[in-house]
């Protein structure tokens, strides 16, 4: 009885936390390039500046994983982090240059960055099932308060900009990164997770499985088309001509399906292997991300496009951590969060920031999602061949035990 209270506590806090942290993006990223714009900075100064939070992915993501699977002190490293990461935001209420802004976005990015994949560790231990397989139905339930957060400070920082104007965008900053600090503090203390006498596959044979390696590349690929959607996405918006009311509105129109998918997805992903969610969240983005620059003067256009995050995103993204639990157990499961974090979200930030950047001053913004098209279908072409690999594993496993 205590230890179910126990886990009850801890996944209310992890909610909190996922909440506070996502409504600190939602008021950030969206906005963020049009508070650069406001500041002077050319398109490849701010495809820069964007791009710097997945180059903290690259390495950050990592170094916290292996640190908290190494010392088991994954609450006490999300907390200090958080703490960080708002103080390194202090310098954008300072007079603005590009090099004091460059510094205070990686520096909190890199301190952040040790924030959702050890939360997501600490969630996946409490909701693991007999068979080793993670509980997606209260999975959803946690991770459905980050879909809150980011819709609530989404559409209201929309308002809020468009009345007071973006000089509020520090401030408002802070206030949203100093609520996951306070969140951070609720998360209760956890047993040391030591799993040094554990046995299982080093890290370097999971990763050598084919299964695994067309895994990750499917997720960067998917991931890097939807580099378009938070790098350039507002930016497009505005070139068009819409209010940042109407920026707002259709980022909630992302994340009100995203919550409904969260809020039934036990109900449905039981229905298709998790290789086939992957391969439809890839083909569908490939749609979203072509309807996005082929019609992007028809609003409602635009919202339906924006609905298909309910499987792009949400979808995916339950299947990417669903699976990463099952190939990397115990030991490695804050390293494997890392991993997902670093291939799906670094490297693809990376070039899609950059990149689309180039494409954007070259040939305008429509053809950033285009080219998000392309790279969707490639990612659907990884996820079916995990999937094909997947399966000859498993044909594999059946004869040898037969």
């Amino acid at each position: 009885m205590a230890e179910a209270a126990a886990s009850r506590r801890t996944l209310a806090a992890s909610a909190a936390l996922s909440c506070a942290y996502f409504a600190a993006i939602g008021g950030f990223n969206p906005y963020a390039p049009l508070w650069y714009k406001e500041l002077g900075l050319s398109v490849f100064a701010i495809g820069l500046l964007v791009s710097l939070q997945s180059w903290t992915r690259l390495f950050a993501p990592y170094l916290w994983g292996a640190l908290a699977d190494r010392t088991g002190q994954r609450v006490a490293i999300i907390r200090w982090a958080a703490l960080a990461s708002f103080v390194a935001a202090i310098g954008f209420v300072l007079p603005p240059h590009f090099a004091l802004l460059a510094a205070s976005v990686f520096l909190m990015f890199s301190f952040n960055a040790a924030i959702v994949p050890l939360t997501e560790t600490v969630v996946a231990a409490q909701l693991m099932r007999a068979d080793g397989a993670m509980d997606v139905r209260r999975y959803g339930r946690v991770r459905v308060w980050g879909s809150v957060g980011f819709l609530a400070s989404v559409v209201l920082a929309g308002w809020w900009y468009q009345q007071v104007g973006l000089r509020a965008f520090a401030a408002t900053t802070l206030v949203l990164l100093g609520l996951i600090v306070l969140a951070a503090w609720r998360l209760p203390q956890q047993p040391a997770a030591v799993h040094a006498q554990e046995a299982g596959e080093p890290i370097g044979a999971v990763l050598r499985r084919p299964a695994v390696r067309w895994f990750f590349a499917g997720v960067f690929l998917t991931v890097l088309a939807h580099a378009a959607l938070y790098a350039f996405f507002s930016l497009y918006l505005d070139a068009l001509g819409y209010g940042k009311q109407w920026v707002g509105l259709l980022w909630a129109a992302s994340v009100l399906a995203e919550i409904a998918w969260f809020g039934f997805q036990g109900r449905l992903l039981d229905r298709a292997a998790p290789h086939r969610w992957l391969l439809a969240a890839a083909l569908l983005s490939a749609l979203r991300f072509a309807l996005t620059a082929g019609f992007g003067a028809s609003l409602w256009v635009l919202v339906l496009a924006q609905c298909l995050h309910a499987i792009t995103f949400a979808a995916q993204h339950t299947v990417c951590i669903s699976l990463i639990t099952r190939y990397f157990p115990g030991r490695l499961r804050g390293r494997g969060q890392a991993l997902y974090s670093v291939l799906g979200y670094g490297f693809s930030g990376v070039i899609g920031g950059l990149g689309g950047a180039w494409l954007a001053a070259r040939w305008g913004y429509a053809a950033v999602f285009w080219a998000a098209s392309v790279a969707a279908l490639g990612g659907a072409w990884c996820c079916w061949l995990s999937h094909r690999h997947e399966q000859l594993d498993l044909s594999v496993s059946n004869a040898s035990r037969a």
